[in-house]
């Protein structure tokens, strides 16, 4: 763990510090003497049993993956409770009052995270409070629930029948894309005073805490539709675009169908696109259920609608931090996965000067590794400084005063690349004298999203990426977008290569931490033609590693 600083100047906290004892009376100073000698073996003894010494740093890490078992609470050092106590609810963001023996995470990541500058805002904490609220109130199993299921049942939507709404997330797509679209989901959820509810699928429960207060987050499993989650796509005759374009549904109608099925992936069409359209957000206020599958981060299209214009500033008024703070809100890794987090940083990364990740993600086809991109991340990390260089000509270089021992944690479906690095470092000095060590969790040689134990494991190394101190990504990969927010960590991004060559500059740094959409709508609402809606505000631009993608910036400057 990385050493945190403390003021020993804090007024609120007693500590024993010798003074000049001409200046004190022998009886202040025989006192001052008995309190520490009393004090003393207990302090010794409490600094030993929790005082951690990290393991050695270069053993093969694969064997962590196979003993998942809850970790024993967190060792800190005896100056740390202050801050601790201060900061476990990060500023306001969480809510206390849980069980912290059920989600050792929720409060013990302060614990393994440097100080970060991105505080909540007022407003968005007291958002969060009233959301809380809303959803005791109308969560699964409460009367309010009861009576929308029962309004569900009926085939019919009529309006002001029920006292709350809801919006339902569908389990889709691989973990990171679940994790970005349930954030977005969230972020509308706030925005139209819905209560969220969320389908399991095969693996949520075992991923993550209950983020709420007293109701589950999930969709109980006798919800009355859920078994036509599977066969919703953009061809579903319950889809929006498809009532929009068969004239099922309109301002006018009285009634309407109980629910109304929300088609945001990346193949939707235009009508389906009207949702991020003020006047068509008016209409689907009207609904009580409204169901949404979706593998997309599209909150920067929320940002271009006139009607959540002035709430999202006041939520955000720092706009890059929008899945930084949510994501925290939200994600708290289960007892079981975050086992497999601590146990692998206390050993690999918490006794290095410096923790550099490296996230590799290729989407040519073909095992690999590619030597283009073994020379691509070299040209990336000694070309921007993360990393130095080796000096391949001697066996041996005068060591220096101050080195650093630099921790680089890489993750791949494939062992290639941290082989490659590796041996680079182990075989030769550097020329700066520092040590570096290079670790990877797990290879699993393809994306296997069905499989629980694969989703743990990519859920641990998303995680572990968000600890570092630099963070090196792939292009258009949702993992690397959600280690980067949750890190608030602006990364440096490894271009996607053509023709399998090694692009020149091979990497580029980020404009900001939030995610990219990548199949945000080219409409203008009110002209009823097509725009470039990443020119429309200069907080909404275009991505740097996918042209036609949207992303919110806090400040926009030219690339």
């Amino acid at each position: 763990m990385a050493e945190r600083k403390y003021n020993h100047n804090q007024s609120h906290v007693n500590i024993w510090r010798p003074c000049d004892p001409w200046k004190r009376s022998g009886l202040e100073a025989m006192r001052s003497s008995k309190t520490l000698i009393l004090a003393l073996p207990f302090l010794i003894m409490l600094t030993f049993l929790l005082r951690h010494k990290p393991s050695d740093r270069f053993t093969d890490a694969t064997p962590f993956f196979n003993n998942l078992t809850t970790p024993p609470l967190l060792e800190v050092d005896v100056l740390q409770h202050v801050d601790i106590a201060e900061d476990k609810l990060l500023g306001g963001l969480l809510a206390d009052g849980f069980d912290e023996q059920s989600c050792l995470s929720r409060y013990q990541s302060i614990l393994y995270r440097k100080a970060l500058p991105y505080k909540p805002s007022p407003y968005l904490v007291s958002k969060l409070r009233k959301y809380e609220d809303l959803h005791k109130r109308c969560g699964p199993n409460t009367p309010s629930y009861n009576k929308a299921v029962e309004q569900l049942k009926s085939g019919s939507n009529v309006v002001g029948t029920t006292d709350c709404k809801y919006v339902v997330w569908v389990w889709y797509s691989g973990l990171g894309n679940r994790i970005l679209t349930l954030a977005s989901v969230f972020l509308y959820a706030l925005l139209t005073e819905r209560v969220l509810l969320v389908d399991r699928g095969n693996d949520m429960a075992n991923l993550f805490c209950e983020p709420f207060p007293e109701r589950s987050w999930f969709l109980p499993m006798n919800f009355p539709i859920a078994k036509m989650f599977n066969s919703f796509d953009q061809k579903s005759a319950e889809s929006y675009g498809n009532l929009l374009k068969n004239n099922m549904i309109k301002a006018s109608m009285g009634s309407l169908p109980s629910y109304v099925y929300l088609h945001l992936a990346h193949d939707y069409d235009d009508h389906d696109k009207l949702f991020f359209c003020d006047d068509d957000q008016a209409l689907l206020k009207r609904f009580t259920w409204l169901v949404v599958k979706t593998d997309n981060y599209f909150v920067p299209s929320l940002f271009l609608m006139p009607s959540f214009e002035d709430e999202l500033k006041k939520l955000f008024p720092n706009k890059e931090t929008i899945f930084h703070h949510l994501g925290r809100y939200l994600f708290h890794p289960s007892n079981h996965v975050w086992g497999i987090i601590t146990r692998y940083y206390k050993a690999y990364l918490a006794g290095a000067d410096e923790r550099v990740g490296i996230q590799v993600r290729v989407f040519d086809k073909g095992p690999g590794p590619y030597q283009y991109v073994k020379d691509q991340i070299s040209a990336c990390t000694i070309g921007e400084k993360l990393l130095p260089e080796v000096d391949t000509r001697r066996l041996a270089v005068n060591p220096s005063k101050n080195p650093k021992v630099k921790a680089v944690l890489m993750t791949s479906l494939v062992y290639g690349y941290y082989e490659n690095m590796k041996n680079i470092y182990w075989e030769h000095p550097t020329v700066t004298g520092d040590i570096i060590g290079v670790h990877q969790p797990s290879h699993e040689e393809q994306q296997r999203s069905e499989k629980p134990l694969h989703n743990m494991k990519a859920l641990a190394e998303m995680y572990l990426l968000s600890l570092t101190d630099v963070l090196v990504t792939s292009a258009w990969s949702t993992f690397g977008y959600v280690a980067q927010g949750l890190g608030g960590l602006k990364p440096w991004i490894l271009y996607k290569s053509e023709n399998q060559t090694t692009p020149n500059p091979p990497c580029q740094r980020a404009m900001s931490m939030e995610p990219c959409f990548h199949a945000p709508p080219f409409y203008d609402c009110k002209a009823k033609e097509g725009i470039d809606t990443g020119k429309v505000v200069p907080h909404v631009r275009h991505c740097e590693d996918i042209s036609w993608g949207l992303k919110v910036v806090d400040r926009y400057t030219e690339l």
